[in-house]
């Protein structure tokens, strides 16, 4: 297919802007902590050789993304043993957790700007096999230029809002030039398979998998920190409130509020879902009356709250509570992995936004490991009954352990469908 009026404008807009944006990217970068050599890395600048043989790109948004994609690059190194794995990212926070735990032969590298040059200098320098990009990061030069470079691609646990389908809708020529760059897009579910295809071109194939996040590991635990805040905290009533976004700590500290009402020594761990946010969440917690420790200050959770506004220990957390409210849900965010939670023996308490997964929240609620909430208010009588009704939690607790231990495990069915669309086969 040609290129459309509009990506052409596109392309024009992207070279204009191109230059403000890579000031900005690399400034925010450098403050977060990422080394000048790296941060380049958007530009397409290289910090490591490529590697000989095969090597297939694997592109993210953010941390569940990448790590979501890890059983996957495991399945197909076991199906292809010599190949080499790229693994790129745009946030230092999922560069750190993928480069912790990525399996042998990947590479880590920040993913470079959608505009020519940065995009042709990846490109040159990588020289990738074939290429798989995850959910919805749909860049347009990127694909293209790929797609030009022969570079077969492929898209796995595709999605979009019902507001970026509706978008996409109103410039159907555009939308089936981008999607039809890819040999393969594997949709979340079969609704979203059907939209796909409506908008694709009949030569890209576009089939249902599964949310690649039902294959995520475990989140790590320290087992010694386990053990010595789970003696601290012994007999509390305890539970968590995870990933939460700007207006859900307000809720979930006027819940806790309800619950101190009748168990006085209840704890509530809050880890918001950016923690660099921490200061911000410590002066509403003393706005709302409520006492508090810090994890990034060393103290133990001996207070109402425990601000636990630190990175990677999320898995800890859910460890150490019978049920936990997942974050953005009250709030217009889509919801977040349900499928960490109960991988930690967790029941789940939700808002009604839950868009990321809608698919799985659904049989979680039917199967009764999961309650939604409304409010603040109505999360507060959800958690307090819950305290109050130890058998009604258990029920919760063993459905969601169950729903785990059931969940379709398709990561080798899902790498070979790439192996064979992708021609990387023997």
């Amino acid at each position: 297919m040609r290129p459309t009026a509009l990506y052409r404008a596109y392309v024009v807009l992207a070279a204009l802007v191109v230059p403000f944006a890579a000031h900005l990217r690399i400034r925010r970068l450098r403050r977060d902590g990422v080394a000048v050599h790296r941060a380049h890395e958007i530009l397409g600048q290289t910090t490591q050789q490529r590697p000989g043989g095969l090597l297939i790109w694997f592109h993210a948004a953010s941390v569940g993304e990448s790590l979501s994609v890890l059983p996957l690059i495991t399945a197909i190194g076991v199906q292809l043993p010599q190949t080499r794995f790229l693994i790129t990212s745009g946030t230092p926070t999922s560069a750190a957790m993928i480069e912790a735990r990525m399996p042998p032969r990947c590479v880590h590298q920040f993913a470079p700007l959608d505009s020519a040059g940065p995009v042709k200098r990846f490109l040159k320098r990588w020289r990738p096999d074939a290429a798989v990009f995850v959910e919805s990061e749909l860049w347009p030069q990127i694909l293209v230029r790929a797609h030009r470079a022969n570079v077969p691609l492929a898209m796995v646990g595709a999605r979009m809002s019902q507001r970026s389908l509706s978008r996409w809708a109103k410039f159907p020529r555009t939308a089936a030039f981008i999607l039809g760059q890819f040999r393969l897009i594997l949709t979340q579910n079969d609704d979203m398979a059907k939209a796909l295809t409506a908008l694709a071109p009949p030569h890209t194939k576009v089939e249902a998998g599964f949310n690649l996040k039902s294959l995520s590991p475990a989140l790590p635990v320290h087992g010694a920190a386990r053990s010595r805040l789970a003696e601290i905290i012994a007999r509390r009533p305890t539970w968590v409130a995870a990933s939460t976004h700007v207006g859900e700590e307000a809720d979930a500290l006027l819940a806790h509020a309800h619950v101190l009402q009748t168990h006085p020594d209840a704890l509530l761990i809050l880890a918001p879902r950016h923690p660099d946010r921490g200061d911000e969440v410590a002066d509403l917690i003393r706005n709302m009356g409520l006492t508090h420790t810090r994890r990034t200050e060393g103290q133990e959770p001996d207070a109402q709250v425990f601000l636990a506004d630190t990175l990677g220990e999320m898995g800890l957390w859910y460890a150490l509570a019978p049920f936990v409210f997942l974050g953005g849900s009250l709030q217009p965010h889509g919801g977040h992995n349900p499928y960490e939670v109960a991988q930690a023996g967790a029941a789940i308490l939700t808002g009604p936004h839950l868009s990321n997964f809608a698919e799985t929240f659904a049989p979680l609620e039917a199967c009764g490991a999961v309650q939604l909430v409304a409010d603040g208010r109505d999360l507060g009588e959800r958690a307090l009954h819950w305290i109050d009704t130890p058998q009604a939690l258990a029920h919760a607790r063993i459905a969601a352990s169950d729903f785990v231990a059931k969940r379709d495990t398709g990561a080798a069915d899902i790498a070979a469908r790439l192996v064979t669309a992708l021609d990387l086969g023997p």
